[in-house]
């Protein structure tokens, strides 16, 4: 279908994809403008009220969007038809492309918790202002270096550079342009307005971009935490899948069988892994798995078995988590296998038996081959999330233990994920959230290679084509 002026100013609905895309396209604008409209208008409220509210952002977009959706009614009458996307359009861009853009843009920086481009309330000193409002001067200036080091200026004069400044409350920050420095004396672009009494200034830790840094480092250290890690995340992913499909396959083919006794109390009992919410599996597991006090290593003495160190030895430690894992991901892959297992005509097996073929037989003949495409989206799927599981890492052993010659973000049971979280938010005052979404960029490409290997061996692709 042509899409034509007149055909969208009236008030039926284009048809087909294209009608459906282009409702997208101008729901899409009209958020754009309306967030950026509603951004500057806040910029300019915070220069001209330095005390107003940050929240006032979205009080400006809601109010265009208000303004905006009626005007764009009247330009295109059919949209009223798509105005139930608009909270759909919104969610996905607050929470799916906007941390994806914002990934991207701070792997190429030094992003951190000492480069955050915000004020730097550590290092704050007392401060007078003139009676222009345009000069500002500092009592006594913390670091050694002068002003230019203080103010981590990126010319000596300091000229187009930021300084903060408070009042007494310190509450809220007033960001000022510099235009020059002399002695203890900041000399402003604009005059200060007069409703901000100054008291005390600060610097902006300001960040930038760094290029590829991030990833040179990355790969320059790759022996001391890249390959380590994403050879275990791997190895934990392809292990889960093996372990998990071969018990729930082996459980889901015996309690189908209708003449075992008690099969639904069975069924019942081996669900409860899958049942209980895994954070408390999780932290029930790593009692019992405790060295020194839990049951299992205790119940292993009673045999004359030593302790074994499962979550202190590093390679325990990794069988200790595929254990785990195993324990609260077989009842899925049973229920899964019940469930395919129900869609295969019972006449193929009476019909195998009155050929002679044994159980074994018509298992490996009929069943397994049967089972086949409904499992190979499971098992795919199932490895792309273990390949991300987080949380079974962080709950049970943080990653730990440290290895000795890796980095200290990176310890034995890490993941790639829980190694790009814990360079972001577990290393003691320095995280770099920079290096850690380069991370996060590697993983998404290696999750991307794996998952297109994975589909190329079980045909997907030529399942699709026919």
């Amino acid at each position: 279908m042509t899409l034509t002026a007149r055909s969208l100013r009236s008030t039926v609905p284009p048809e087909g994809t294209s009608g459906f895309l282009l409702a997208i396209v101008i729901l899409g604008v009209m958020l754009a403008l309306a967030v950026l409209v509603g951004w500057q208008l806040s910029v300019l409220t915070a220069g001209a009220f330095p005390k107003a509210p940050p929240y006032m952002i979205l009080v400006y977009v809601l109010g265009l969007l208000a303004v905006m959706t009626p005007f764009t009614a009247r330009l295109f009458p059919w949209i009223s038809n798509w105005y139930y996307l608009l909270p759909a359009l919104v969610f996905l861009g607050a929470f799916t492309i906007l941390p994806v853009v914002l990934t991207v843009n701070y792997a190429f920086t030094n992003y951190s918790a000492q480069n955050s481009g915000m004020p730097d309330s550590g290092v704050r000193a007392e401060a007078t202002l003139n009676e222009g409002r345009n000069v500002v001067t500092l009592k006594e200036i913390p670091e050694e270096g002068g002003l230019t080091s203080y103010l981590k200026c990126q010319a000596t004069t300091c000229a187009g550079d930021t300084i903060v400044l408070y009042d007494e409350e310190a509450s809220v920050p007033f960001k000022a342009q510099i235009a020059s420095v002399a002695g203890n004396a900041v000399t402003l672009a604009q005059p200060v307005p007069a409703s901000l009494p100054v008291t005390q200034v600060t610097r902006v830790n300001r960040y930038q971009y760094i290029g590829l840094q991030n990833f040179q480092e990355i790969f320059g250290k790759a022996t001391e935490a890249l390959w380590p890690v994403f050879l275990w995340t791997v190895i934990f992913a392809f292990s889960t899948v093996v372990l998990n499909a071969l018990a729930g396959l082996t459980l889901g083919i015996l309690l189908y069988n209708k003449r075992l006794k008690g099969r639904t109390i069975y069924r019942t009992l081996l669900i409860l892994p899958w049942a209980v919410p895994s954070i408390i599996s999780i932290q029930m597991w790593k009692a019992l798995f405790d060295q020194q006090y839990g049951i299992v290593n205790k119940t292993m003495g009673l045999l004359g078995i030593i302790a074994i160190p499962w979550l202190n030895d590093p390679l325990w430690a990794k069988i200790a988590v595929i254990l785990v894992n195993l324990w609260l991901g077989f009842p899925y892959m049973m229920t899964a296998t019940i469930s395919a297992l129900a869609t295969i005509n019972d006449d193929l097996y009476e019909a195998a038996s009155i050929d002679g073929a044994s159980r074994w037989q018509q298992i490996t003949s009929i069943t397994l081959p049967l089972l086949r495409s409904s499992f190979t989206p499971i098992l795919l799927s199932t490895f792309a999330f273990n390949f991300n599981n987080f949380g079974i890492i962080y709950l049970l052993t943080q990653g730990k233990p440290p290895v000795e010659g890796q980095v200290s973000t990176a310890g034995a049971t890490d993941i790639l994920l829980s190694w790009g979280y814990n360079t972001a938010f577990a290393s003691s005052g320095g995280q770099n959230f920079a290096l850690a979404s380069a991370i996060a960029l590697i993983i998404f490409f290696l999750t991307l290679a794996i998952s297109m290997v994975n589909f190329k061996a079980a045909g997907v692709f030529e399942e699709a084509r026919k």
